[in-house]
């Protein structure tokens, strides 16, 4: 933050603080307008996850698929179309970055860092944040060995080959915790918040960030609740806090242990398969990577 030197004068004077400061929650003068400024950023950040991977694989279909019927289901069967789908993730978050840091910013005129809270609050450090990642990773464990649950999705598209498989991976620690919650906890949170309270700003926050993902995972019910439990987890935080920081990192190591497990699959894969029985679903070794 930044801070006005003292500045000696004749008389004592107290002069009109005229530089704006902004919190966490200020996304804007109105809390309507606030409200409706964040619900177009998720509404486009959904938009753009949905659209741009299939502009990026448009190229390759369009070459190879000229005289043969492109149908849903030899897309799906097509390693190179299903690699160009995921890899076309990443312009993706980085557009919805941009927009972001547009919003929070107002294109540059105040402070990221201050505007979402991405800072430490003194309370909840670092080493707490790995601590309530980890403790989340084991209950999401358990959901699934208690539930089971069959193949998703999100197990088809890593299995699809170790390319993907691996690119997964590192779109789940490097763009997606920062992409989701400077969408959910960072724009969308204090907005509701505002207008609202708390509480039904947890309730919506999860609602919302939990929907997109049932595709994903369905009709797994073990990873669907794992998403709406760190959902919980993360949104409270946030408005304990009063920071966005704690929460990407908790974020990031929790998609951090699904992503080394994912690279370390090929040689874990052996002692796993005595423990399967049955194999219930791929998502006992994968079990939650949160793509957006």
């Amino acid at each position: 933050m930044n801070v006005s030197p003292e500045i000696a004068i004749s008389e004592r004077v107290e002069l009109p603080n005229t530089q704006p400061t902004y919190s966490p929650t200020n996304l804007a003068e109105q809390p309507l307008a606030g409200l409706a400024i964040a619900g177009a950023v998720w509404i486009v950040s959904v938009v753009l996850l949905a659209v741009v991977p299939q502009f990026v694989a448009i190229p390759y279909i369009a070459m190879h698929y000229r005289d043969v019927p492109a149908t849903a289901e030899t897309l799906l069967a097509d390693k190179t179309v299903v690699l160009l789908m995921i890899v076309g993730v990443l312009p993706a978050h980085i557009i919805t970055l941009f927009m972001v840091w547009a919003v929070a910013t107002r294109l540059g005129r105040r402070s990221i860092i201050q505007t979402l809270g991405l800072t430490w609050n003194g309370k909840f450090t670092l080493a707490r944040s790995i601590g309530l990642a980890i403790l989340l990773y084991l209950a999401a464990f358990v959901l699934t060995l208690a539930f089971g649950g069959q193949g998703t999705a999100l197990d088809k598209l890593v299995e699809s080959s170790r390319a993907a498989a691996l690119t997964i991976a590192f779109l789940a620690v490097v763009t997606a915790p920062i992409v989701e919650e400077s969408i959910y906890r960072g724009i969308l949170y204090p907005a509701i918040d505002r207008v609202s309270n708390s509480t039904v700003a947890v309730i919506l926050v999860t609602i919302l960030f939990a929907g997109p993902h049932v595709p994903q995972y369905w009709p797994n019910i073990a990873i669907i609740s794992s998403i709406t439990l760190l959902s919980v987890a993360l949104t409270i935080l946030r408005a304990r806090t009063g920071r966005l920081l704690p929460c990407i990192i908790v974020h990031l190591v929790f998609n951090g242990i699904q992503s080394a497990i994912i690279v370390a699959e090929p040689y874990l894969k052996p002692i796993l398969e005595n423990m399967r029985h049955g194999r219930p679903s791929g998502s006992l070794i994968r079990l939650l990577i949160s793509l957006h």
